[in-house]
């Protein structure tokens, strides 16, 4: 999970950069498509079938993933890349709130307060996030959250359904693809490729293929309260990210946030 992490941070620089030429609807096709070629290719290479009994659940858990990332991709071209990284990862909390519902899941005390911890992190770092001129970004990155809850749900209970990792994320690269090329063609069409503006398209692809992996293993396979915890490291890779390369400012609650963040990290590690 925190190689994750660190992927999507780095997805969401390239989302940043690559918006000052595309659309976020481009970025997301070629973000899936390219994602889904490079997978399809070393399947071949490793004899790994997409074959599956399971394609209606699938879908489901394409359908909703899309709409996380189409909505996340607005807001990482609308916000600061802290602010927008921070919305979508309130989805660990949707995440944990779905599990207490369906599941009956309960929390143990040190991982409850890991959460705790990590949502008041989440706050502090995300304020002041309805500036009259971007209340609708801001709604979007958080519904690109509550998206993204539902959606890691869906990964776990393909993984109890015996999907591997890499066909789970297969089927989403490819029918996240389709649903974009479908809404390119109805809307705005496709910039043209050249070598100047094809760099930020190859960094959205592989570090979002390298971070979907990674993040559909740790749901699949980990503690669900510990990935859902170390989720939040995003956030604090994006904040870093935003003074390194745009001197973005770091203010002391903005400190506090990621300690609290780091934090909660370590408790779900050491008592999850």
């Amino acid at each position: 999970m925190v190689l994750a992490g660190l992927s999507f941070a780095l997805m969401g620089v390239f989302v940043k950069e690559g918006a000052r030429t595309f659309s976020s609807t481009e970025l997301l096709f070629w973000r899936t498509l390219l994602g889904a070629l490079c997978l399809s290719g070393v399947m071949r290479l490793r004899g790994q079938s997409p074959r599956t009994c399971n394609f209606p659940a699938h879908l489901k858990r394409s359908l909703i993933g899309y709409a996380s990332m189409a909505m996340l991709f607005y807001a990482l071209a609308h916000l600061p890349l802290s602010s927008a990284i921070t919305l979508n990862y309130t989805s660990p909390l949707f995440f944990v709130l779905l599990c207490m519902i369906k599941l009956r899941d309960r929390l143990t005390p040190a991982v409850g307060l890991s959460v705790v911890l990590g949502f008041i992190g989440v706050v502090l770092l995300l304020k002041p996030g309805f500036a009259s001129d971007a209340w609708f970004a801001t709604l979007i990155g958080l519904g690109s959250g509550l998206c993204a809850g539902f959606a890691v749900f869906q990964v776990r209970e393909l993984g109890q359904m015996g999907e591997p990792s890499w066909r789970t994320v297969f089927w989403f690269f490819w029918l996240a693809s389709g649903f974009g090329l479908v809404f390119l063609l109805f809307g705005p069409g496709f910039t043209p490729l050249n070598s100047a503006n094809v760099g930020p398209l190859l960094g959205v692809a592989l570090f979002g293929l390298t971070g979907q992996l990674a993040m559909t293993r740790a749901y699949q396979e980990g503690r669900r309260f510990l990935v859902a915890s170390l989720a939040y490291l995003t956030v604090v890779f994006s904040a870093l990210f935003g003074v390194l390369l745009w001197g973005e400012p770091m203010r002391g609650d903005a400190v506090l946030a990621m300690t609290l963040v780091i934090l909660s990290g370590v408790i779900a590690a050491r008592r999850g």
